[in-house]
């Protein structure tokens, strides 16, 4: 009796459907009869078949009523899985992704306008590229104003410059030795940006102020000194040397604290020398360590040859032209042979 009420109540719902919702519940009516109708032990829903009933949940709001195979939830999964499947597949066409690149013309029209006006700013570069008709920000052209090659052009002025008044500069400086009784001597020494040559140089356990004004003045005696004087900002200096600087004709050029790069050559020579000498050698006293700073002086001024000049010494050894047998001569005790 139930069944046939239930029947009853349908045929009178089916009589005030439209002919579109009947048609399509016929439809998939159908297609799950053919699914079921395949010979496999369990049902099976190939590719088509989820196709179908997504395009279904899509076209038509009553689907669930007609569905039998499979739960509502396992279509919006498969709707799900489709949608990541779209997106997978566009996403692997190449596009054109992030901000647009500048062209290459106009990267090198601004490098040029750099080198060629440096004191042409970002507002002054982007109109003049609107006049060559290219379509580039003013934001997008300071960005590339800071990659623009720098000029070498006034490097190698500058240091045409230094080259041709090398000559009235010099150097002076510290470093210390430990003894074999470890005490600590200072080795003071001035140097010449000429030739490298070593002016002057001393050895003291206690380097005062007035110590380092007469070591300046047996430096530079009858006016012989240099236009300028490099050297650090150390306490040993106090008052007392930037005035006997200034006595000797000489303008006292002192570097930052805490830059020895300042003072290149300087600093040159002693890592030369320690390389060289103090780290073969054990010094024992100061008449020791004088000693053994004068005859490596000698060697450095007239056999160590230095990129700086040219493979060239200080003391401006002369190339033998000639042919014949070379001797070698033992220097700083047999640490270097001169030839």
């Amino acid at each position: 009796m139930v069944n046939a009420v239930r029947l009853f109540a349908k045929v009178i719902l089916c009589l005030f459907r439209t002919r579109r919702e009947l048609l399509l519940e016929n439809l998939v009516l159908r297609q799950q009869l053919m699914v079921l109708k395949r010979k496999h032990r369990r049902t099976k829903l190939g590719s088509f078949d989820k196709l179908f009933w997504v395009l279904t949940r899509r076209f038509w709001s009553g689907w669930k009523r007609a569905l039998i195979v499979v739960t509502p939830e396992t279509v919006v999964r498969w709707h799900r899985a489709g949608f990541q499947l779209y997106w997978r597949v566009i996403s692997k066409v190449p596009r054109p992704m992030g901000r647009i690149q500048t062209p290459q013309e106009a990267r090198e029209s601004i490098f040029r306008m750099v080198a060629e006006n440096p004191t042409w700013g970002a507002p002054r570069i982007h109109g003049e590229l609107l006049m060559l008709g290219f379509d580039v920000s003013e934001r997008t052209i300071s960005r590339w104003m800071k990659r623009a090659p720098r000029d070498a052009e006034p490097g190698r002025r500058w240091l045409t410059f230094l080259r041709n008044h090398r000559e009235a500069i010099a150097a002076m400086d510290f470093f210390t030795v430990p003894t074999i009784t470890f005490r600590v001597l200072y080795c003071f020494f001035i140097i010449s940006h000429d030739r490298r040559r070593i002016l002057h140089f001393n050895v003291t356990k206690h380097p005062r102020s007035t110590w380092i004004v007469q070591q300046l003045r047996e430096a530079f005696p009858f006016d012989s000194a240099p236009r300028f004087l490099i050297f650090d900002r150390d306490s040993k200096y106090g008052l007392e040397v930037p005035v006997a600087v200034h006595s000797l004709r000489m303008s006292a050029v002192r570097t930052s604290f805490e830059s020895p790069w300042q003072n290149g050559v300087a600093e040159r020579w002693v890592e030369s020398c320690r390389r060289d000498l103090l780290d073969h050698v054990i010094a024992l006293d100061e008449r020791h360590l004088k000693r053994l700073l004068s005859e490596y002086v000698r060697y450095y001024h007239d056999d160590r040859t230095h990129l700086g000049l040219e493979k060239e010494t200080p003391g401006g050894r002369i190339r033998c032209r000639t042919s014949g047998c070379v001797i070698s001569r033992g220097r700083l005790g047999g640490l270097h042979h001169a030839l």
